[in-house]
């Protein structure tokens, strides 16, 4: 199994994008004040389009870890290839540990550093601040919270839809009787 995975920002103050108003007047977004962030870690499959993303407090190594379990147990018999950029968070003993853990069946491959338009996750990242944050303030974190977790959980069930936006070719053809 092949999976792209990397972080992401969660932040309650909305992303901010050009958009239409009548002509002299401006639109105003409001925002709450305080900056408040929760963090994505997430990993999309290459080949079926599946993601799986966790969202939590921080943005460290044992965060990541727990990354990789997780496809781990989607996957027990089979080998995961992880995708991913070499940021820090992504080396160590810790990270080791679960390599070493998984009895060969995890293996990571490091994109050359600051190249993000190598991985192909940075297009679904994008279309989720799109669909979710650009221009909206959500009434608290938790909210915000929960409507990326539902924007996910819908890129699960139209996972046509998430191979075209990562822009993989993987088709996958059946016999029709």
């Amino acid at each position: 199994m092949l999976y792209y995975a990397d972080e992401f920002n969660i932040s309650w103050l909305p992303t901010l994008r050009a958009m239409w108003s009548p002509v002299g007047q401006q639109v105003m977004i409001p925002t709450p004040g305080i900056t408040t962030r929760r963090y994505g870690l997430g990993a999309v499959n290459w080949q079926t389009g599946d993601c799986i993303v966790l969202v939590r407090r921080r943005k460290r190594r044992i965060e990541a870890c727990e990354l990789l379990e997780a496809l781990l147990t989607k996957h027990p018999d089979k080998t995961v290839y992880v995708v991913w950029d070499n940021a820090a968070m992504h080396s160590k003993k810790e990270i080791d540990h679960v390599v070493d853990q998984s009895n060969g069946r995890l293996k990571l491959l490091y994109l050359p550093t600051y190249s993000p338009w190598l991985n192909p996750i940075e297009m679904l990242w994008r279309h989720w601040r799109r669909e979710v944050t650009h221009c909206e303030l959500f009434e608290t974190i938790d909210a915000l919270v929960d409507a990326t977790n539902d924007f996910f959980d819908r890129c699960n069930r139209l996972r046509h839809k998430v191979l075209s936006i990562i822009g993989s070719k993987h088709q996958d053809f059946r016999v029709c009787t």
